[in-house]
């Protein structure tokens, strides 16, 4: 980026040949990427090859340790961590570029910035999908991945700062992909909820007011309505998520009765 300050970029992959290009393209300005792939079978290698000679290979460990392992592997201390359907736009590049340049303070952890997600033939600007803000942009010092299955985030030491301009998530490719992705992290939820060992009241209570909640904070408390049919899909679908979700944990409880 500049001879300043130093990014390491570090992504996990695994059979993501749609998207990892995209992905790639928009990192090139780091000074270094980092992937690490839990064994590809299509052509997401050869294609990640191209950009980085960083490339690396370890068995599926969930997602918060695979990023962590990327994370070790990072040899400068600022690093961002993105996803392999996700894209650093010109404009966002452009404030990180200025940002570094006129100098970090040192009292700075981490940088969150928006992230903006394309469905439906459009960017999604209202509900519960935007702002969406997350810390990606972090001293490797003062932070790593946290928290539980499918819900991992980056825990920071330390004082978070915001960027404006958005990170673009481009995360369903249709309706089908994103109810088939539904159904694999309602099942990790699932499992999350029963390690915690939660009444079986819970799920029910979950399935009876959590999931109509989840539609009318979606909808009409952050304006999803205004994001059109997708905005409206978006929402249902999000309750549908939150009741399919605990449904199999109260199988799971009543199956283990």
């Amino acid at each position: 980026m500049n001879d300043a300050v130093k990014i390491s970029v570090c992504i996990i992959t695994f059979n993501e040949e749609k998207n990892i290009r995209r992905c790639l393209e928009s990192v090139k300005w780091a000074d270094e990427i980092i992937v690490v792939d839990s064994f590809s079978t299509d052509s997401t290698e050869a294609i990640c090859r191209e950009y980085t000679d960083r490339f690396f290979k370890h068995r599926w460990m969930g997602y918060k340790t695979q990023k962590n392992i990327a994370r070790s592997l990072a040899k400068n201390e600022w690093v961002f961590s993105i996803d392999s359907d996700e894209e650093v736009s010109q404009e966002l590049y452009s404030e990180i570029y200025n940002l570094f340049k006129n100098g970090v303070d040192d009292s700075v952890s981490a940088f969150e910035l928006p992230r903006m997600v394309w469905f439906l033939n459009k960017w999604i600007r209202h509900g519960d999908w935007y702002p969406d803000y997350l810390p990606r942009l972090y001293r490797k010092s003062c932070g790593r991945f946290v928290g539980q299955e499918i819900h991992e985030r980056i825990g920071i030491d330390g004082k978070i700062q915001r960027l404006k301009t958005p990170l673009h998530h481009y995360t369903y490719d249709d309706i089908t992909h994103q109810l088939n992705t539904l159904n694999k992290f309602t099942s990790c939820s699932a499992d999350s909820l029963n390690e915690k060992n939660r009444s079986l009241c819970s799920a029910i209570v979950g399935m009876l007011f959590r999931a109509p909640f989840r539609f009318f904070r979606c909808y009409f408390i952050k304006r999803g309505f205004l994001d059109g049919m997708p905005g409206f899909i978006i929402a249902t679908v999000s309750a549908f998520n939150v009741f399919v979700k605990y449904a199999k944990y109260w199988e799971m409880r009543k199956t283990t009765k």
